[in-house]
């Protein structure tokens, strides 16, 4: 077949806005449960899908030993926690009873095995508040009889009536329905990934303070638990020395007990994210992976699994160049006390760039995994082989629409690097004209600490498919390349990540550089969502390179995010700009809602109403301030949406509206 050549950005395209949407399912924590006889052979495997197409919201989905898959809660039900705002972890399942939080009212309900249609146990009591007191990261005691959790608290004071800073606390709510709860642990800003032993005696736990995000300085922590859900005896793991310490401070994560009562946890004591065990008799971490790669992701959600410990082998998900791999840890002698003698990297059954959610299975493990051109699904892998549990969806799409994209690493200032995935335009239909070059979009990851993903993204294949190049930017500050990179971007957010968005789009687009010149540098755009929205804001307001951009619910205002945001985040720009108000020059200086006199590139808005984290005055503010100069711009505010778009109509609307946006600024007809 003859490919037809048309402009790029303008090719017709199947993969629509509605594509992206109909029928999907993210695919969230998966639970593996034994039964009460412990043996996993034979075990539920259970998982969270959220839908767009159900209004966005979660559902625990149960795979039955004999193969069934059903809805685990009734239609309607939003299996979902407000803790962070984020939330995450809002489930946990135990010899086949359900424990989750309704997002209706923030409550927790106990559902029986295999009656999801009965009415539920309610655990909580109702709050004074609406959906006031919040659940998260819960596990059932081995005796059945608590849920040990965290609770977030949002009281409200009696006398004006404005909301108090939450409380976060360990708790332990009775399973009988008495509404009995026990608090466990209080006093530090956050906790989190409460762990329980096998025989129910010692709870392990993370907790840390403000300024520190849970990616910065955390601590482990021990303490007996009794019969009656009383804490004692709480001890601080093994603090690190400033010989053994990469930097001040370290970041734990995930937290395991193995059968044998040993306790996993991964931290970033020699600068990546590795694992370690506890030495059960002094309390001692001992490292058993070292190298160039990390177990960890940020903890921005509860309930994040990157390892499965599974007979006495560790399995793990490792980010190595950008990319997910599964590997297997072995030991001479008994886990608890041998060397490690092995890391062995094992198949998927796909050619997996993305791994997560790992829980142990039939001694393996089962997991999500994606891949470049496929969506993500839930497999279960052992050293024999892979089984899909759950496929993902079929899009009707050949090969030829997919982008395979390049992972670059191009200087930036301050004689640097970064990191970069390039997706070329892909149309096995069309392709541009021989003295034309496609138009480039630069995508700004969230966070700012976070990272791209490394699998098909049709939001991308959107563009990709009509002809447009993009970009991914691992900004520095970007999480997956060891703890130094992590915080490169202290005190140099608004700077850094936009130089590095700038160098990447002037590596693409100048012809003097190898491998480049390969997009129009006429013809540059920016787009990006939450911090990569301020990153938008900052690189159209302090640059001239891009000729169009298109921030969600983007920082406008460094001061009144400062000042007006959620406690999760309350302190984050300590560490990425500077203390406030101390700081307060430096805060002003950076804030693209002070500087729009500089500002005159064409400019979409998209932005929620019920954003709790950039509040929608933000938007307002900018939308404001670039009418009185004249500036085109277009605000979309969608009342049913918080921070993201999980509604499949406002999906749709949100990308549809990009694409009219560029193509009005880049001056070509769309074809669809």
């Amino acid at each position: 077949m003859e490919l037809s050549i048309r402009p790029y950005g303008a090719w017709p395209s199947p993969i629509s806005a509605e594509l992206l949407v109909a029928g999907a399912a993210g695919l969230g924590e998966v639970v593996v449960d034994a039964g009460p006889d412990g043996n996993t052979l034979g075990s539920s495997v259970w998982w969270a899908e959220s839908r767009p197409d159900e209004g966005g919201r979660t559902v625990v989905v149960r795979r039955g030993s004999d193969g069934v898959v059903a809805d685990a809660v009734p239609a309607g039900v939003d299996v979902r926690t407000g803790v962070h705002e984020y939330g995450g972890g809002a489930w946990w399942v135990t010899d086949g009873v359900l424990v989750h939080s309704d997002r209706s009212d923030e409550r927790l309900v106990r559902r029986e095995p295999g009656r999801p249609d009965v009415e539920p146990v309610i655990l909580t009591p109702e709050s004074e508040v609406v959906r006031g007191l919040r659940y998260a990261d819960g596990r059932i005691t081995p005796d059945g009889r608590w849920y040990v959790c965290v609770r977030e608290a949002h009281i409200g004071d009696p006398q004006t009536g404005a909301d108090s800073e939450p409380t976060n606390e360990l708790v332990a709510v009775a399973m009988d329905g008495s509404q009995r709860v026990e608090v466990l642990v209080s006093g530090p800003d956050f906790v989190s990934s409460p762990r329980v032993s096998p025989d129910g005696g010692c709870l392990a736990w993370i907790q840390w303070n403000h300024p520190d995000l849970p990616w910065d300085d955390t601590e482990l922590w021990l303490g007996d638990l009794s019969f009656d859900a009383c804490l004692s005896g709480a001890r601080r793991v093994d603090p690190p020395s400033e010989t053994d310490a990469h930097e001040a401070g370290e970041s734990f994560f995930q937290p395991e007990w193995r059968a044998d009562g040993v306790l996993h946890v991964v931290t970033d004591r020699d600068g990546w994210w590795h694992l370690y065990r506890v030495n059960p008799d002094t309390d001692a971490l001992e490292q058993l992976t070292s190298g160039a790669f990390e177990v960890a992701t940020p903890q921005w959600v509860f309930g994040l699994s990157r390892y499965a410990l599974v007979g006495d082998d560790v399995w793990f998900a490792r980010r190595e160049d950008g990319v997910d791999r599964l590997a297997v840890l072995s030991f001479d002698g008994s886990a608890a006390e041998g060397n490690v003698v092995e890391v062995e990297p094992l198949s998927t059954g796909t050619p997996a760039t993305s791994i997560g959610s790992l829980a142990a299975l039939d001694g393996g493990v089962a997991l999500v995994a994606a891949s470049w051109t496929t969506e993500p699904a839930l497999v279960a892998v052992t050293r024999s082989g892979a089984e899909v549990i759950r496929a993902p969806r079929d899009l009707g799409l050949g090969p030829g629409w997919l982008p395979l994209p390049e992972q670059v690493m191009f200087p930036t200032s301050g004689d640097e690097q970064a990191h970069a995935i390039v997706y070329p335009p892909t149309s096995p239909d069309h392709h541009g004209p021989v003295d034309e070059r496609p138009p480039l979009i630069v995508l700004v990851h969230g966070g700012p600490t976070g990272s791209v993903r490394t699998q098909l993204q049709l939001a991308i294949a959107y563009w990709t498919s009509r002809g447009f190049a993009v970009t991914d930017v691992d900004y520095r500050g970007s999480t997956g390349y060891g703890r130094p990179y992590r915080h490169r971007l202290r005190g140099g957010w608004g700077v850094l990540d936009v130089e590095d968005c700038v160098a990447a789009a002037r590596y693409l687009s100048s012809s003097s550089r190898p491998s480049a010149g390969r997009v129009d540098g006429d013809r540059l755009a920016i787009r990006g969502g939450s911090a990569g929205g301020f990153t938008v804001l900052a690189a159209l307001t302090f640059h001239d390179v891009f000729a169009a951009g298109a921030s969600r619910y983007g920082v406008a205002d460094l001061a009144a995010l400062a000042a007006d945001t959620h406690k999760f985040e309350a302190r984050y720009l300590d560490r990425l700009v500077g203390r406030w108000p101390e700081d307060e020059a430096v805060y002003r200086k950076r804030s693209p809602i002070h500087h729009v006199d500089r500002l005159s590139t064409p400019l979409l808005l998209l932005q929620g109403s019920e954003d709790r984290v950039v509040p929608p005055a933000q938007a307002h503010a900018m939308a404001d301030a670039l009418a009185s100069r004249g500036v085109p711009f277009e605000l979309i505010e969608f009342p049913d949406e918080g921070h993201g778009f999980r509604k499949a109509a406002n999906v749709v609307r949100a990308l549809e509206a990009e694409l009219a946006f560029f193509a009005d600024r880049f001056g070509f007809h769309i074809t669809d």
